[in-house]
């Protein structure tokens, strides 16, 4: 039984719980225990992609020490847990203590559907979810992990779904974290691209595996007038999708 420390992220800790309780669900339905460390924060994302570097180490140093006893990190963002696989050894590869055991974190950190379906061998769930969806391939998830035909397997095994897939399913959406502060005209063409890519299916719900992807995307739709829910996939495998609202709902 696997000992499995969830990082939940800092947008989902502010913004969408339910989908760390959707995260904790499938984990121990797939036979792990699972256990979420007091005192971690950020990742340190935004820092590294700001340049702020020395922020970026400390932060990875903070994520490495509360996370070392566990024989997997699980991380429902392909955004983090890239940042923890691929940049936490390249951020601390000259500090002789620290870049080891990045290396081993790294090694053992995966994204959630990822760590489901290549490590545990889980090929099917029990949710149900009426209505067709579409599914938006994150950048940091698609590009950095590998992550594409990992939830579109498991949502085959979703009573009641039916996958409308979009055109240029991996382009990005425009969020890019501190990018859309950045050049807010430039991102918010992309997810205007990107809005009318999901409405065209006519789906009327679109998934992600990345949050912030999510909220920028819900954001947009919102804005248009759109009826179209916007979900993370954890929410609609694990059966928690029909006790919430959907991201960004006015209440």
């Amino acid at each position: 039984m696997p000992a499995v420390g969830l990082f939940v992220t800092c947008l989902v800790d502010l913004f969408r719980p339910t989908v760390g309780f959707a995260a904790v669900r499938l984990l121990e339905d797939a036979g792990c225990t699972v256990a979420v460390p007091d005192g971690q924060t950020c990742c340190g994302q935004p820092a590294h992609n700001a340049g702020e570097r020395g922020t970026a180490r400390d932060l990875a140093r903070r994520t490495i020490a509360l996370f070392e006893g566990f024989d997997a990190v699980v991380v429902p963002s392909g955004s983090c847990a890239g940042m923890i696989r691929v940049h936490y050894p390249e951020l601390l590869a000259d500090d002789p203590e620290w870049a080891p055991r990045a290396r081993r974190l790294a090694a053992r950190t995966h994204e959630l559907v990822s760590y489901l379906t290549d490590v545990l061998g889980v090929a099917a769930v029990t949710a149900r979810h009426d209505g067709a969806v579409t599914y938006h391939d994150s950048c940091s998830g698609l590009r950095e992990l590998g992550i594409r035909e990992q939830p579109r397997r498991l949502l085959a095994s979703v009573a009641g779904l039916e996958l409308r897939e979009m055109a240029d399913t991996g382009a990005c959406c425009g969020f890019g974290g501190t990018f859309c502060v950045k050049y807010p005209d430039i991102s918010d063409r992309m997810v205007a691209d990107k809005a009318a890519a999901i409405a065209a299916t006519g789906a009327d719900t679109v998934l992600a595996g990345d949050l912030g992807c999510l909220l920028n995307i819900a954001g947009k739709l919102s804005r248009d007038g759109s009826p179209i829910a916007v979900r993370h996939v954890a929410e609609v495998l694990s059966g928690l999708a029909g006790g919430t609202p959907p991201i960004g709902a006015r209440t």
